[in-house]
């Protein structure tokens, strides 16, 4: 049995052992489980054209281990043994809890006993039988400028979510929710960064039989399973050779609300998976140079200027993007020559990336760099001078260097370790820009025709690690078109995640919306409505327009403010009043608001916003501190919004008195907490108004 608590709840998962392995109980303590007394195949695994589950013939359960892994997590590990005609293989199936957190992380192993090589063609981490009743499938499109678009509909016959573009968030998100018609919450995400696959596949109902698992599955609604995707997946096991399946986490709530497994997944991501440094915890405040000059406007002594100008306002980190690399031409476009990482554009840069590093950090500032490490452009010189380096798939240039070759992994790591040592960036913005889809299938890099795309994002996960290891006090960013590899598998290997290329208003709010089902804010970088320089039709800000209203731009800008944030503008050229009012906005949001974003945890008070004018027309976040005594919401009036909103707070204490201090209307007043909760905050806004709100505990009432 696995059981962790939080407060005076808990979640148990139970393995029964007796009749093969199968999950009798998921469930929170004293509720009805997901998962009672039902056929479960808690794995599922296919080796050598063999469908291998926790009841198949074969399979001996051989021992049991519980291991601490420190800092109260445990991993209980059951090792198996399947052997059927040549084949003999050793399975691992393991679960681990976090203490004070209704979650579980599961995953499963696959040793080659035998004497001879195996092809592994698929690895489910997740096997769970749901009961029969009636529910709600959730989940969340995704697109370039469109990531996390939900989808809220009726679980009907059988289903499956996925992607098989590559990367993780291209076509869907890896996370998905299961709401059952009494309020249970099922949430499962996949720690994955390539292709992922959730089934839920109906069971017909079986009575009259003897067979003891069909039996079980009498009553069962569903079975889920997945993982890694298995189209296009195989994998050679040599002998003694182990692979492991990515993770899924699976969190429980009862109450209905996303709120509860979005804040157990956020506390397990601060706590456990996400690494830290000084310089990530600060959540400095970025300026990037990107949307406002792309590569062909920048240059050294634009970068600089702005550089000035975004040291008096208090920004803490530039950022150098797209634009610096490659052989010395100022008409030379970024995705042609991504590779070259090792030339200096000196027709824009002439003095270096080191003397800018350098401008930047006697400024008081910290010094970012862009750069796509896994892309190869096509008239990159590299492609000429290791061409055992591009992932090619049936000889085709998929575009992007294979790290499952060693020596393409050694330049990648030489490559990172350069930008940070000898051209001083404390910042690197790691880009993915394309789809691999199915991966390289060449077969000198490594692996074999089925997993390169498996083995080059477990080589990229190495090669984080590396960095960080080497560099400590380096952050690392997590970016790919903006947000279409957004997962808890890179999470563990990168200090942020950036969450879409766009920014205008209604699509942050969307974006944070739904990144906050799995992710904290303190790991969501998002800018906030920055200046294009191309055409978009949403991306139309522009700072030095005589009609913008001063609302307007706190609007804006308080919408990055809810995650990690920076923005993309012209600083020179603003207007006086827009550079006090920004440069008051960055001391609002480090001073007050970043303190939060840090550490508590964030409940939605609103329905989600849905560009293009739909969904909820007010938002609001509330950011709760765990210990209770403070809370930060922040409510934003969309285009559309009634001019007067309700706004009911969450967890507070019903019998506490609160104070509430409105920052811009510079008012306060004396709440109890069920009022609060009861009957809520009544705002007046504006369009595209915005308003912060600080409550904290007063007295007892």
């Amino acid at each position: 049995m696995t059981r962790c608590s939080v407060g005076s709840r808990s979640v148990s998962y139970v393995l029964a052992r007796d009749d093969g392995l199968r999950t009798d109980v998921l469930a929170l303590d004293g509720e009805k489980g997901w998962s009672v007394l039902k056929a479960g195949p808690v794995f599922t695994v296919v080796v050598d054209g063999l469908t291998i589950n926790g009841e198949s013939d074969g399979l001996e359960v051989e021992n049991v281990t519980t291991i601490g892994r420190g800092r109260g997590v445990v991993e209980e590990i059951t090792r198996c043994g399947y052997a059927r005609e040549s084949l003999t293989v050793g399975i691992e199936w393991h679960v681990v809890r976090y203490p004070d957190l209704p979650l579980i992380e599961t995953w499963v192993s696959l040793t080659n006993r035998g004497p001879h090589p195996v092809t592994v063609e698929r690895l489910d981490s997740l096997g769970l039988t749901i009961p029969a009743g009636d529910y709600e499938l959730l989940s969340f499109t995704s697109a370039w400028g469109k990531e996390f678009d939900g989808v809220r509909e009726p679980l009907k016959d059988s289903r499956t979510i996925g992607t098989l573009a590559g990367r993780s968030s291209q076509g869907t998100h890896p996370w998905f929710g299961l709401v059952r018609a009494d309020g249970s919450v099922l949430c499962g995400a996949i720690a994955w960064s390539g292709n992922w696959i959730v089934r839920l596949e109906e069971v017909t109902k079986v009575s009259g039989t003897a067979d003891a698992a069909e039996e079980r599955r009498a009553g069962a609604g569903y079975v889920l399973t997945g993982g890694l995707h298995d189209h296009g997946f195989t994998k050679n096991l040599r002998p003694g050779e182990t692979v492991d399946a990515p993770p899924v986490v699976l969190a429980l709530g009862s109450d209905g609300n996303l709120d509860t497994t979005s804040i157990y997944l956020a506390r397990a991501a601060r706590e456990y998976w996400a690494p830290r440094n000084d310089l990530a915890d600060r959540l400095p405040v970025e300026w990037n140079h990107w949307w406002t000059y792309e590569d062909h406007r920048i240059d050294e002594a634009t970068f600089k200027a702005n550089a000035d100008i975004a040291a008096e306002l208090g920004v803490e980190v530039c950022t150098l993007d797209a634009g610096w690399f490659g052989p010395d031409d100022s008409t030379s476009h970024w995705p042609e020559v991504r590779g070259d990482w090792d030339l200096v554009n000196a027709a824009r840069f002439p003095g270096g990336i080191r003397a800018l590093a350098d401008y930047v950090h006697e400024r008081g500032m910290r010094f970012g760099l862009w750069c796509e490490i896994e892309a190869l452009g096509p008239k990159a010189a590299l492609l000429t001078r290791r061409p055992d380096f591009p992932a090619l798939r049936d000889g085709a240039p998929l575009g992007y260097v294979c790290l499952a070759n060693p020596a393409a992994w050694q330049w990648a790591y030489e490559t990172l370790d350069r930008l940070s040592r000898e051209l001083g960036a404390d910042w690197i913005k790691l880009d993915f820009n394309l789809d691999p889809g199915l991966g390289c299938n060449r077969t000198d890099h490594g692996h074999g025709v089925g997993d390169g795309l498996f083995e080059h994002y477990l080589g990229y996960y190495r090669l984080l690690d590396r960095v960080r290891e080497e560099h400590p006090d380096l952050v690392l960013e997590n970016c790919s078109s903006g947000g279409l590899r957004v997962d808890l598998g890179i999470l563990r290997h990168t200090h942020l995640t950036f969450l879409s290329d766009p920014d205008w208003p209604e699509h942050g709010l969307q974006l944070l919306w739904g990144a906050t089902t799995m992710l904290p804010p303190n790991q969501l970088l998002h800018w906030g409505f920055s200046e294009w320089l191309s055409t978009h039709p949403q991306q139309t800000f522009d700072p030095r327009d005589i009609q913008l209203a001063p609302h307007q731009l706190d609007y804006y800008r308080r919408i990055a403010m809810l995650g990690a944030t920076g923005f993309s503008l012209g600083l020179p050229e603003l207007q006086a009043w827009v550079r006090d009012r920004l440069a008051a906005q960055i001391r609002t949001y480090q001073q007050l608001v970043r303190p939060f974003v840090r550490t508590a945890d964030v409940h939605r008070l609103t329905g989600s916003p849905r560009r293009f004018g739909g969904g909820d027309r007010w938002a609001a976040v509330q950011y709760a501190q765990p210990e209770g005594s403070e809370h930060l919401v922040l409510v934003f009036r969309l285009s559309g919004g009634e001019p007067s909103q309700e706004i009911r707070l969450h967890a507070l204490d019903p019998d506490q008195l609160y104070s509430v201090r409105w920052q811009d209307g510079e008012r306060d007043e004396t709440r109890s907490g069920a009022e609060l909760m009861d009957g809520g905050l009544a705002l007046t806004l504006p369009e595209e108004g915005s308003e912060i709100l600080v409550i904290r505990e007063s007295r007892r009432s």
